[in-house]
């Protein structure tokens, strides 16, 4: 009898748990908070006393506190260290876009620009291949980023961004301002840079162009001097006949 009755409340606080765990996790894929790794890596980091802080709920202050400890590997340029502190960072405040933002310009922008420099390696080869390296580990931030945050357009422009800087493919990019722009919030200027990048896709060209006149025929707010002068270029590249141009404000 002593046995049912254990295994009868083992049984119902397990099915207690498993629901009240269900709940917990569904309610954190809504707010697309994908979790804190605290692993061994991170108590390595902190130390156990911040390590018991983050178990405990101030994971914003060792989030900071890490933030710090980037900085200053920033500033002596430990390169290693400072991917190590940002994936810390990140995994502590998933939901905090300034971190992924910051850490992926801190390595596609600072650190590989210090790889292609970095005259104790002779060989050039070798120098593109470490910036081309930093260029992925920043590009990795963002889309980790992305994934937990897909609610904020920031991250996605920042990713079109590094396409057009650091990769020089306009695709992508163009494709990551279009995401960005989809949300109530963006700056109106997202809208365009995404069709500034179409026009210079090979084989958008036409596509891109009824992109660009649609943005001009909305008002004087879109007569900017780059869109005028992308839809002055395709209309020539396009052999748009003069009666079919749009006439535009400086003409």
């Amino acid at each position: 009898m002593r046995k049912a009755i254990v295994l009868a409340i083992l049984l119902v606080f397990g099915l207690g748990k498993l629901h009240f765990e269900q709940r917990l996790t569904e309610e954190h894929r809504n707010a697309f908070f994908h979790g804190a790794k605290l692993n061994l890596g991170l108590r390595q980091q902190i130390g156990q006393f911040g390590f018991i802080a983050a178990l405990s709920g101030f994971r914003s202050l060792v989030a900071d506190l890490l933030w710090i400890r980037a900085h200053a590997a920033w500033e002596a340029t430990q390169w290693g260290r400072m991917v190590l502190l940002f994936n810390n960072v990140t995994a502590l405040q998933p939901r905090c876009v300034t971190f992924w933002d910051m850490a992926a310009w801190h390595m596609a922008w600072n650190a590989s620009v210090a790889a292609r420099e970095d005259r104790r390696q002779p060989r050039e080869a070798l120098r593109i291949k470490a910036q081309r390296e930093y260029f992925d580990l920043g590009k990795d931030f963002l889309e980790r980023g992305i994934q937990n945050n897909p609610d904020r357009w920031n991250l996605y422009f920042s990713l079109g961004r590094l396409y057009v800087e650091k990769y020089h493919d306009h695709a992508s990019a163009g494709e990551q301002y279009r995401l960005a722009a989809q949300f109530a919030d963006t700056p109106k200027y997202v809208h365009r840079f995404a069709v500034y990048e179409l026009a210079q896709v090979p084989g958008k060209e036409r596509e891109a162009y009824q992109q660009l006149v649609d943005l001009y025929q909305k008002g004087i707010d879109e007569h900017v001097p780059t869109l005028i002068k992308h839809i002055k270029r395709l209309q020539v590249e396009l052999q748009i006949p003069e009666n079919q141009r749009v006439k535009l404000e400086e003409d």
